[in-house]
């Protein structure tokens, strides 16, 4: 029973580390940088105003496309040092022919659908700004963006810069949007802090740019493009900045079943990318960055999800032994993951019958997180998630969420 009770303590800290306790250090870090005067923001050339490709791999994107032109064309930076670039390969809505009738767009197409990342591969090379800004078709940028990812290129330290998805929810959103969109506030305010501190862990694909010099062609088979491209150009040693001043907005899943779809394809992708990125776990070459790597992407996306199937049989034993109703540690621990997962399925058998109460999306949302890995990662095992994106329908037009 001792080796029973190692594990439990070691697994619920793991646990509590990968979801609370790096946001925690990650806060006590900062506060402390900055009482000693360290990590103060780079000023740099404030006239620097580079050319810059924004850069759009759609897909039968009709429906979004106009919105989207006339959205970047509103963008708050001079007109003639802004190209749009759109690579429309495999798109057979009509999509090409719609995008060139406008005379400022730049249009690449080949009838084959070979996945996203092949169609970047393929538009990077007609790309000759030394600043390339990827965004998706169907996402709104604000009216800064670039101006504000621009600023932070200052610095040569600087190789890549991510902008801040956000969601679009409604009072009675769903427990897919009101979980989504509380995930991703938390997950602003963590790279927020990864930034302070050295570098953020990876780009939101809804808009990242890189200096164009630093590109290196991904594999064709890639699954989280954004993650590895970002991460690529950290590992040659320039850091990963966050500007939430830059975002995209975006809908949130229509729905729980859409938003595990999408999960289970990030899930897929992380693992794949955590294999392929196997150096960067390696602290002797990428110091901080492999910290940061390893806490806030690596542990979530392996060890924690099985340690979550693992601790409730293990509490149970412990509890067990301690006495079930004995109101001891390992019984109130075990009771308290009881409740959580009863909330979880209360969740969604309230979801299934469109009845919100948000005080359940939290503990459904997060479930739904982790049964993803699971889920992603027999995919990659078995290799049949296909590069070609399946797209997760919103809930609604992102001209909508602009509102």
């Amino acid at each position: 029973m001792e080796v029973v009770k190692i594990f439990f303590w070691v697994a619920l800290f793991i646990i509590f580390y990968s979801y609370l306790g790096y946001g925690i250090l990650l806060f006590l870090i900062i506060k402390i940088r900055r009482v000693l005067g360290l990590g103060k923001p780079f000023q740099g050339n404030e006239n620097y105003e580079p050319e810059v490709t924004l850069f759009v791999a759609a897909y039968n994107e009709k429906d979004y496309l106009e919105e989207k032109v006339a959205n970047s064309r509103s963008l708050n930076y001079a007109k003639e040092k802004v190209t749009q670039l759109w690579v429309t390969d495999g798109s057979d809505d009509g999509t090409p022919d719609l995008l060139k009738k406008y005379d400022d767009v730049k249009v690449l197409h080949e009838p084959a659908r070979n996945g996203k990342i092949a169609a970047m591969n393929r538009g990077m090379k007609h790309v000759d700004t030394p600043i390339v800004i990827f965004s998706d078709g169907n996402t709104i940028l604000g009216r800064e963006s670039i101006r504000e990812i621009v600023k932070l290129f200052r610095n040569p330290k600087v190789g890549c810069v991510s902008g801040e998805k956000r969601i679009y929810s409604k009072d009675a959103d769903s427990a897919a949007g009101a979980g989504e969109g509380m995930y991703w506030k938390y997950e602003s305010q963590l790279k927020k802090w990864d930034a302070e501190l050295y570098s953020v862990v990876g780009a939101a694909g809804e808009l990242f740019a890189i200096r164009t010099e630093l590109w290196q062609e991904v594999e064709k088979d890639t699954l989280l493009d954004d993650f590895m491209i970002s991460l690529r150009v950290a590992m040659q040693g320039r850091t990963i900045q966050y500007n939430p001043e830059a975002y995209a907005i975006e809908n949130a899943s229509a729905n729980v079943k859409e938003e595990l779809k999408r999960k289970i394809r990030i899930s897929a992708g992380g693992i794949q990318s955590v294999v392929r990125l196997a150096p960067l776990l390696n602290f002797f070459k990428y110091g901080t960055l492999s910290f940061q790597y390893i806490s806030h992407r690596v542990l979530r996306w392996t060890l924690t999800p099985l340690l979550l199937l693992l601790i409730l049989p293990a509490n149970l034993l412990l509890a067990m032994d301690e006495g079930l109703w004995s109101f001891g540690i390992f019984s109130l621990f075990f009771w308290g993951q009881v409740l959580f997962y009863a909330a979880a399925l209360l969740g969604w058998f309230l979801e299934n019958r469109q009845i919100r109460l948000k005080i359940l999306f939290i503990p459904y949302y997060f479930f739904i997180m982790n049964l993803s890995v699971f889920l992603g990662f027999n995919r990659y095992l078995k290799g049949n998630q296909s590069v070609n994106w399946e797209r997760a329908q919103r809930g609604g037009k992102p001209a909508e969420a602009a509102l």
